[in-house]
Formats: structure tokens, sequence, C-alpha cells
């Protein structure tokens, strides 16, 4: 990928006030670009702030369902690529409030695609989906042509937006593709309820992790600058990745009893401390093992994983270490 590309360009990120969000606009901004965020709540401080980005980005306060304002951000800031990653993204959260959850994963989806449909200027779109979106599958790992079967709120809220995305793409020649992320760590991450940094920020304040199930659900993790890549490749090539998923995983996969385990080993507290398991069997539903196949996004991005777990743990924990006043 060419850093070149993105010098002068107009890009819109939606979520940019959260994890992911904010660093494709970090690593849209040190690439150059213009870049527009999308800002639905300021009642602190995000990592807009924590990143350094609020004085180096135009940021718009409202809500991704605002068809209105979608229209008019793209028009007037006459925008050429745009992000949407803004979603409910807090598993826990959509099983409690599932209609809020589809407000903003589909809802907001569909209210963008259409004003990027009727946008002149738009002229790639990359939307984010999960691997959540195919449910449980028997064969592992999951590849791009398997059904999405997402059946809990978040799940069921990805896939239709990821099936939504590529309807504009097959339907109106919207240039849009799709990502499907594996679970993604790195610095920033303030939703603690997700186990990396949940577990770092409890080692790190000498307090044993929570693993909330048995510890043995599989999961694979893709460190987060390289899921930045992995979006703005997809922008980039969108002639070749209209209207398509792309997986995107680094191929480590860890049971959540052992990657605790590494984290309490790379934070310097081997020995100090122990996980504590909160369950002594498996929770039902619970999907046991959940991975991806990246070899489309290899073959035809020339993308792969970069960060190795243990360096990306590495990295996050200093990450929060220098950060921790800020965590809540």
């Amino acid at each position: 990928m060419s850093d070149l590309f993105w010098k002068n360009r107009n890009a819109f990120v939606t979520g940019a006030t959260g994890f992911v969000g904010a660093h494709v606009a970090r690593a849209l901004v040190e690439r150059g670009a213009r870049v527009v965020c999308l800002q639905r709540d300021s009642v602190r401080a995000n990592l807009l702030d924590l990143f350094d980005l609020r004085r180096k980005v135009a940021v718009v306060n409202g809500s991704v369902e605002d068809y209105g304002l979608m229209e008019r951000v793209l028009t007037e800031y006459e925008i050429e690529a745009v992000f949407h990653l803004a979603a409910q993204a807090i598993v826990g959260a959509a099983n409690r409030s599932p209609l809020s959850t589809f407000e903003a994963n589909i809802r907001g989806t569909y209210s963008l695609l259409e004003a990027c449909r009727r946008a002149e200027t738009v002229k790639r779109v990359v939307v984010a989906s999960s691997d959540k979106a195919y449910g449980s599958h028997d064969r592992l790992p999951y590849g791009e042509d398997y059904p999405l079967l997402g059946l809990f709120p978040y799940d069921a809220s990805k896939a239709c937006a990821d099936i939504i995305a590529r309807s504009y793409a097959h339907t109106y020649g919207t240039p849009v593709a799709v990502s499907r992320f594996a679970n993604i760590y790195g610095p920033g991450d303030m939703n603690l309820s997700r186990i990396i940094p949940g577990a770092i920020v409890s080692a790190l304040r000498d307090e044993p992790p929570i693993i909330r199930s048995d510890g043995t659900p599989v999961r694979e993790f893709v460190y987060v600058d390289d899921v930045a890549r992995g979006y703005l490749l997809l922008a980039e090539k969108i002639d070749e990745t209209k209207g398509e998923a792309f997986n995107f995983g680094a191929g480590e996969r860890q049971s959540m009893l052992e990657l605790v385990k590494l984290i309490i080993n790379l934070a310097g507290k081997e020995g100090r401390l122990e996980p504590r398991v909160m369950l002594a069997r498996k929770i039902e539903r619970e999907i046991d093992a959940q991975y991806l196949s990246a070899e489309k996004a290899e073959a035809r991005l020339g993308w792969r994983a970069e960060v190795s777990l243990d360096d990306g743990l590495k990295r996050t924990i200093e990450w929060y270490r220098a950060h921790l006043d800020h965590v809540q």
C-alpha cells in the first residue's frame, strides 16, 4: 500500500471515537488524508483526545442513523472514502438492549449507504462486519463463502449489515466492500468487558483477571495496527474488492485461559496472580471455537498480519501501563 495514495483525500470515519475507528482515523491522518469523524457522545475525553487527533480532524456531532446528517456530511465535506465502523459493539449490551443495537448496527448502516449511493463524490466505502456474523460452524477456519448464521443480537446485526452492504454494491453499483475481522486488540480499547483489556488492567492493578467462562473457548486475535492497514487496503483497492467480503485474521488462536495466563506473564505478574475462572462448565450456547481463514486477503490484497500475539500484547500492556489513570 502506498502511503501517498491517501494524501489530500477526504475521508469520513464513523465510530472514530471508538477503539478501531480511532486507529483507522489516525492511520489516515498519518498518511495525509483530510479526515472527518462522526462523534455521537462527547460527555468525556475519548480516543480522539488520547491519540491527540482532535485538532487534526474535523468532528461532526450526531448519529449514523440520521440520514439527513449523513447526506450533509458527504456533500459538504466532498467525501471520497467512507469507513463505517460505528456500531454498538459490546455483546453483553447487545443482549440486554437489542433494539438500540439493531438501530445503530442495521439502520445506521443502511442510512449511511443510502447517503453514499446518492453522493456524487463517494468513490470507496468499507463497512465493518465481524467474524461473529458467521455464528457457529463445525468446519474451521471460516471462509468467506460460509453462510452467515449469527443468531444473537450483536451477531445478527453484523450479519444484516454485511448483507445490506453487499446488496448496495450488487444492486446499485455502490463501491462498497466488507471486512470481517477476528477479535481485535491493542492500545486504546476502553471496553474492559473484553478479555484482553480487562485482563491487562486487572493484572496491572495487581488484581486477579476474571475469565467469564470456563476458560476453554478458543478465539483468534489480530492487532489493531494490522486491522487499520487492512481497512485502508480494502478502500484503496475498491475496484477489485467491491461487492465482496474479506476475512482478516492473524492465524494465532488461544483458549481464554491460555490467553490470560500469557497476559499475566507478559505483565510481569507470573507467580503473583492467577486467573479467576468464573464457571466450572461451558456456557450454554457459547461457541467453542471461532477463527478465520485470511487466505483471500493475502492472495487478493497482499495483506498479512505483521504483529505477533506476543509482540502485540507487549505493546498493548505498555500503553495501558502509561494510561492507567485514564481507564475507568
